[in-house]
């Protein structure tokens, strides 16, 4: 598997757990476990764009990965 797969997976993931904690924030009623959820909501999505820019330099890098 290469580089640039491997990013994508993970790129993946990490969208499905932001995904999963938005909708743990979105049920919960405590109001302290609320704001731990959206917090590390906003973390995973730092995280996210940070992979997505490194997934553009990779793509830049080696153009026959783009698109996979």
């Amino acid at each position: 598997m290469t580089i640039s797969a491997q990013v994508k997976q993970t790129l993946a993931s990490l969208k499905g757990v932001q995904a999963t904690l938005e909708t743990f924030a979105s049920f919960e009623e405590n109001l302290k476990a609320k704001t731990i959820l959206s917090r590390n909501t906003q973390r995973i999505n730092h995280v996210i764009r940070d992979m997505e820019k490194r997934l553009s330099v990779l793509e830049f890098e080696e153009p026959q990965y783009k698109g996979f």
